[in-house]
């Protein structure tokens, strides 16, 4: 468990170096309250400045320790159990980054939380790939890297971000529905499809987050709140969706 901690430590501490250098001072993310629905408290602590959006990203390492610590058909010491722990790591140091971000409103932690996203998402073409076709160390390596080098798109263009973010969603899709035709059942693909629908509602809540606010029922648990719970929502059906198969393609073999 202490490699594939290092997994996650060593490429998020070069990320924070770099996020820290100066390198991204010309990248567009949003460094004030107003950006976010929910009204600040000035009574608070800055680290709960907005306490529904702030406390929301506990969520995050809730369930990425339920996943580290659970008992699964891969639980023996294989790269399928590598594959789930990273990605479990990947979610508890995820929810951080993005509370850090709101407390201190400052642009090496807005850039932090957008550039994570990417190698998260990259992560599920790696275990869908590790499923259909075994361990490939290079494989994970080079897409990894690529996904962490793709946040340069960011300095080209100020939808750099989100169009580096379009791609790796819709590599991690197609890579989901590839091997759920290979090895998937009704489990699977219910699994499937709650993380696409989970995925669709972070979206389509966040774009929203002020439109909705117009609405009594949004103006505390407001639109950008329960984008991060389907966020939560998405790696979740996530995990269940490639731990099953994953236990579906070990039983085959075995």
């Amino acid at each position: 468990m202490f490699l594939t901690a290092l997994h996650v430590l060593i490429p998020m501490c070069l990320c924070i170096a770099m996020a820290n250098s100066g390198m991204f001072e010309k990248v567009l993310v949003d460094l004030t309250y107003d950006h976010y629905a929910e009204r600040k408290v000035d009574d608070l602590p800055v680290f709960l400045a907005m306490p529904f959006n702030c406390l929301i990203n506990l969520g995050y390492t809730i369930m990425g320790l339920y996943w580290l610590l659970q008992r699964t058909y891969i639980t023996d010491p294989s790269p399928a159990r590598y594959m789930k722990d990273v990605f479990a790591f990947m979610a508890i140091a995820y929810g951080p980054v993005q509370w850090i971000r709101l407390a201190s409103l400052s642009r090496a932690a807005a850039v932090l939380d957008q550039w994570f996203t990417l190698p998260i998402f990259a992560w599920v073409p790696i275990w869908c790939h590790f499923i259909i076709n075994g361990w490939r160390p290079h494989y994970a390596l080079t897409v990894e890297v690529l996904s962490i080098l793709s946040y340069t798109l960011s300095l080209i263009h100020d939808q750099g971000f989100e169009i580096a973010l379009g791609g790796h969603v819709l590599f991690a899709v197609l890579s989901g529905v590839s091997v759920q035709r290979s090895y998937g059942d009704s489990v699977s693909l219910r699994y499937l499809g709650l993380a696409m629908l989970s995925c669709c509602g972070f979206v389509v809540l966040k774009l929203l987050d002020h439109t909705l606010a117009t609405y009594w029922m949004f103006q505390n648990l407001t639109g950008h709140f329960w984008s991060k719970v389907c966020d939560i929502l998405q790696f979740h059906y996530s995990f269940c969706f490639l731990t099953h198969l994953t236990e579906n393609a070990q039983k085959r073999v075995s």
